[in-house]
């Protein structure tokens, strides 16, 4: 019994919860101080890769990109939370984990947020930096006692798994992109891995340098871009001149017809992860961690929405891209109010989607409208704003008297938004120009079906209007 090589359990059963052998678990070279310690750092990494993920989401032009800062952000922020939770239960009051655990990683992070284009933030962040999380991931697990802090070593492993998908992206989208990278990058990234090396890997499991690499892009220290950008494929993005609202809601009109409508209005959702994403930027330092955390969340729905709408335009076998996707209501909204204005407006909008007219209104059209994917859509969409209502009323109600004061404010901070659309139009920047008869005509041709004459003519901008149909100056 007193050899570990022939220790028997019953009927040779694994031992120990099936963690490791008894071999393994006898081995002793591990603390709370060691597991903290690395803890600590992938934190550190993990939060400033959650933070450069979310301050670059707004002035990302390509649609892609956009959409998968906001899935990869909101990993790092629930595997910042899990690391948070793990190190509060090691003895480590104060947690010390807004520390700069070695001057190199916040040159490292530093460089990878001022890069200056999409395609460098993608070599640096995707083939630099998270790359290293999953090697730090790999040992942690391996090298962490796997019985005495078994809670650890799942921490690694559920950060490596869902990274792992997020780096296997990142570096075919490099590859996409690597037209677009200056020939100084190859010099960059090597920088960069001098960061690494001078902190001793990330992990610090290596020699530490006390020699500094110096810094390269962030020379020039990195500024928030609040104005959207999109790619070339959105065209006419000032264009206001059809009002999905006023169409969905008209009685006139079939749900089959309506469908199209709204996954016209869950593309143009990538407009809220814009907007958000300035909440967030601005609002780092007044706000804990666990409003990031949930708001993280929230911006990452809003993004996967968007990508619901050019799913289901992809299924009707409908070209997106004809369409005039408008970016106008982030971009109004992130250069007229400041952040606790804007979370007003989003909290006031996510508590108009909650009765009957709002998103359960959506998912009965949808379910009429005989249009399956739709009706899936709908279903998790009106799940997701409840679950959005809910982080309103813990985040953003508190600071009011009541829960009436807080709709109150976020009502004017919405109708003082000046929507600009007379100006856009004067300005040559759009003629808002009717795009719906002719996206409506093609689903028709593709349904087999004569267009609605009624539906047909339809063409009721946004100008005076707000989206929920209040009039605005």
């Amino acid at each position: 019994m007193s050899d570990p090589f022939h220790y028997e359990t019953f009927r040779g059963i694994p031992p120990l919860a099936g963690l490791c052998s008894m071999e393994r678990a006898i081995a002793s070279e591990w603390s709370v101080e060691r597991s903290a310690e690395r803890l600590k750092r992938l934190h550190y990494v993990l939060k400033r890769a959650h933070e450069t993920l979310t301050a670059r989401i707004t002035a990302e032009p390509i649609f892609e990109l956009k959409s998968a800062y906001s899935h990869h952000a909101y990993l790092c922020a629930e595997q910042v939370t899990l690391i948070r939770r793990r190190v509060s239960e090691m003895r480590e009051p104060p947690l010390g984990l807004d520390k700069v655990p070695h001057p190199a990683l916040e040159r490292l992070m530093d460089e990878v947020i001022a890069a200056p284009s999409s395609a460098e933030l993608v070599t640096g962040l995707y083939t630099v930096v998270l790359p290293a999380v999953l090697d730090a991931c790999r040992r942690l697990a391996a090298e962490a006692h796997p019985l005495a802090d078994a809670p650890t070593v799942r921490v690694a492993r559920l950060i490596e798994f869902e990274l792992a998908d997020a780096v296997a992206f990142g570096n075919e989208a490099q590859r996409c992109l690597d037209d677009d990278l200056p020939v100084s990058t190859n010099a960059w990234v090597e920088r960069l891995r001098a960061c690494l090396a001078a902190a001793g890997d990330l992990d610090g499991t290596e020699t530490v340098s006390d020699t500094l690499p110096d810094a390269w892009h962030s020379l020039t220290p990195y500024e928030y871009q609040k104005e959207p950008r999109r790619d070339e494929r959105f065209q006419d993005p000032y264009n206001a001149g059809v009002n999905p609202e006023a169409f969905l809601y008209a009685e006139a009109f079939s749900a089959r017809d309506k469908t199209l409508m709204m996954y016209y209005k869950r593309l143009r959702e990538i407009d809220v992860p814009e907007m958000m994403a300035s909440i967030l930027v601005e609002l780092r330092q007044e706000e804990p961690w666990e409003f990031h955390m949930e708001m993280s969340r929230q911006l990452w729905d809003e993004a996967r929405h968007a990508v619901m709408g050019e799913v289901g335009f992809v299924a009707q076998g409908i070209d997106w891209r004809q369409i005039p996707i408008n970016f106008t209501w982030a971009r109004n909204l992130n250069l007229q109010l400041d952040a606790r204005e804007r979370h007003g407006v989003l909290f006031f909008i996510e508590q108009g989607l909650m009765p009957k007219t709002g998103k359960r209104y959506e998912w009965e059209v949808a379910t009429l409208s005989g249009d399956p994917l739709s009706k899936l859509f709908q279903d998790f969409d009106w799940a997701d704003e409840v679950l959005h209502a809910q982080i309103g009323r813990r985040w953003y109600v508190p600071r009011y008297s009541s829960l009436n004061e807080a709709l109150k404010y976020g009502d004017v901070c919405w109708s003082k938004v000046l929507s600009q659309w007379r100006q856009y139009l004067e300005e040559g920047l759009t003629e808002h120009r009717n795009w719906w008869p002719e996206v409506y005509a093609q689903a028709c041709q593709n349904w087999g079906e004569t267009p609605d004459p009624v539906a047909l003519a339809f063409h009721e901008t946004y100008e005076g209007k707000r989206a929920d149909l209040e009039q605005i100056d």
